[in-house]
């Protein structure tokens, strides 16, 4: 089913099917993604294929010191012809939002984005206005430059199911894109794979997707490691735990599955867990990672036997 999304998207970014899995995965998890990595990897491009892969309304908004607030939401424009103030909607109306080097902009503009992101909808002047489904934030933030930049808080890096990283591609893959050079591989000349609509119901689909009690206990457990750990600050919360089930659903639907099973979560606990705690400084210090941490733990919680977990 997704083979052609994948081979839509590899031909404007090579060899990163591992990422636009991850991407497909919250999109029908119904959640949004951060992607974190160096300059030049293809963060951007692989957020334009995905939306330019799909049937959505899509805008991209470039994150910098001075957008303001209602650059992002809109603006009620007051008409002198008619005597009434009109509501000029922004680039979040729409369903797949880029919203590039989003640490260059203010925390006030950040924080612009937490309604939409959490509830799917947007307060301006007292009155709510509904965001059509499916509704997407995909982010992109340098992890290595921090001047004129503005750390994400926990409470928005929270909101994002997934942190994920484009990685560096292998030497052949390196080497095909030299040699393909001369190729233009644009993301708005991509034709779309799925509709809006199909999405919709693949949705419905992955929220059917079977999970056991003995799945549910297992993601709970890890969850309650990470408070119980002293060397971490601030453990993972139940939305975090609600954003795995959502996930894993989806993998298992992705894979082509009726039940997730372990593995699912072993794949996706470090890109949905690793950013919502906050490690003790001496430990940052000494060079170990988020994703370290989360690995460790998921190592050594206790895995459900195959009879507890299928169908």
């Amino acid at each position: 089913m997704f083979k052609d999304f994948y081979e839509n998207i590899n031909k404007v970014i090579l060899g990163k099917k591992n990422v636009a899995e991850q991407l497909m995965i919250a999109l029908l998890a119904e959640g949004h993604v951060l992607i974190e990595d160096v300059p030049g990897v293809g963060k951007t491009t692989m957020a334009k294929a995905l939306a330019y892969s799909l049937d959505a309304s899509f805008s991209r908004v470039q994150f910098t010191p001075d957008v303001l607030p209602s650059d992002i939401l809109g603006v009620s424009i007051y008409n002198q012809k008619e005597q009434i103030f009109k509501f000029q909607k922004g680039p979040i109306f729409n369903q797949i939002i880029l919203s590039d080097e989003i640490n260059r902009a203010s925390p006030k503009t950040q924080s612009s984005l937490l309604e939409a992101m959490e509830e799917k909808q947007v307060t301006i002047d007292g009155k709510t206005y509904i965001l059509e489904e499916p509704f997407m934030v995909v982010a992109t933030q340098n992890p290595v430059e921090y001047e004129g930049t503005f750390a994400l808080p926990q409470a928005q890096l929270d909101r994002f199911m997934m942190k994920i990283e484009m990685g560096y591609p292998s030497k052949s893959v390196e080497m095909d894109i030299f040699l393909k050079i001369k190729e233009k591989r644009i993301a708005e000349k991509l034709k779309p794979i799925f509709t809006t609509d199909e999405i919709i119901k693949m949705r419905q689909k992955v929220n059917d997707i079977y999970m056991a009690d003995s799945i549910k206990e297992y993601i709970f457990n890890i969850v309650r490691e990470t408070r119980d750990d002293q060397d971490i600050i601030l453990g993972l919360s139940t939305r975090a735990a609600i954003a795995l089930y959502k996930a894993s659903k989806a993998k298992a639907f992705v894979e082509g599955r009726a039940y997730v099973t372990p593995r699912d979560i072993k794949a996706l606990a470090k890109d949905v867990f690793s950013h919502r705690i906050i490690i003790k400084p001496e430990k940052k210090y000494q060079g170990v990672t988020n994703k370290e941490f989360i690995e460790n733990i998921v190592r050594r919680t206790p895995v459900p036997k195959e009879a507890d977990y299928a169908e």
